[in-house]
């Protein structure tokens, strides 16, 4: 592992221990920070990334861009390198954050996620056989994916303890971002999980939520990607239909039925509404009626 400044080391150590980051984040924080030493250590050699200039950020930025990091990938770059400043800054190495406050317009136009209209949805659960108890399984992790819109990492990560009775709620701990939730379980979808839960019994009382029909060992991705693929395939859809779409299907359903974005986007473990923007495609007359209910001009 290559070892930083002393600063980006108690940075990183910090980042662990008081800001309780997943090891993969600090791995991602760690390998920005190495890229920006080394980028950044071209212009101006010999000199902290704390005591460097908002332009010399500026001209790696544009050499990043050139090189094909998207729009996405910088902010993320910048965020890092923010915490870093500010670590710096509050650490008395540094007289400013020179980043505070910069962000990166993203110019290019979102692609509208490929989502399941209502009947495509309801065709792909009633697809699911229910006859073995493998086959309740891969049902069950349908539903959870559709009717709570988790990703993949956070339905294979999801433990039988995160699973709040009282509150008829999913704990997602292992969240992108480090960003946990609570996700409320549709009553029908409550209803299932509470059946699957009673038939595995005491033995299953703990550990993964959905493991392996073979080994008996914790799904991963491709086990998730082989069960949406395969109901998709007997639900008869086209186009590609994977657990991201049934993610995306589930915002753009609460969309339609007029949940407030904020809402919308605190349930799918997003930063910020603006990230779930995305899905306004599915009203694209609602704004144009919304300011027609405004009481101006001719109406009483």
């Amino acid at each position: 592992m290559r070892k930083h400044d002393p600063l980006i080391e108690g940075y990183l150590g910090y980042l662990a221990e008081v800001g309780r980051k997943s090891p993969r984040t600090i791995i991602d924080v760690r390998s920005t920070l190495g890229r920006a030493v080394d980028g950044l250590g071209q212009r101006r050699p010999g000199v902290a990334l704390w005591r460097l200039e908002l332009e010399d950020y500026l001209h790696w930025i544009d050499r990043e861009r050139a090189a094909g990091r998207t729009t996405s990938c910088l902010a993320k770059y910048l965020s890092h390198l923010r915490g870093l400043l500010d670590y710096a800054w509050r650490s008395g190495r540094a007289e400013r954050n020179v980043l505070d406050g910069f962000q990166l317009q993203d110019a290019t136009a979102r692609k509208e996620p490929r989502s399941l209209s209502l009947e495509e949805a309801q065709r792909l659960v009633a697809s699911a056989p229910q006859g073995t108890s493998a086959e309740r399984r891969e049902r069950l992790m349908l539903l959870l994916l559709y009717g709570c819109g988790l990703r993949t990492s956070e339905l294979c990560s999801l433990n039988v303890s995160d699973v709040n009775r009282e509150r008829r709620e999913l704990q997602i701990l292992k969240a992108k971002g480090d960003r946990p939730r609570c996700v409320p379980i549709p009553d029908g979808v409550y209803t299932e999980l509470l059946a699957y839960l009673l038939e595995r019994g005491s033995r299953g009382a703990r550990g993964a939520l959905f493991l392996t029909a073979a080994r008996r060992r914790r799904i991963g991705a491709k086990d998730v990607c082989e069960v949406v693929r395969d109901a998709a395939r007997r639900a008869g859809l086209s186009g590609s239909t994977t657990a991201r779409t049934l993610r995306h299907t589930f915002a753009t359903h609460l969309m339609d039925r007029g949940v407030d974005l904020a809402v919308i986007a605190s349930l799918m473990g997003h930063r910020s509404p603006q990230e779930t923007g995305v899905y306004l495609h599915v009203l694209p007359n609602r704004r144009e009626a919304a300011v027609q209910e405004l009481p101006i001009g001719g109406r009483s």
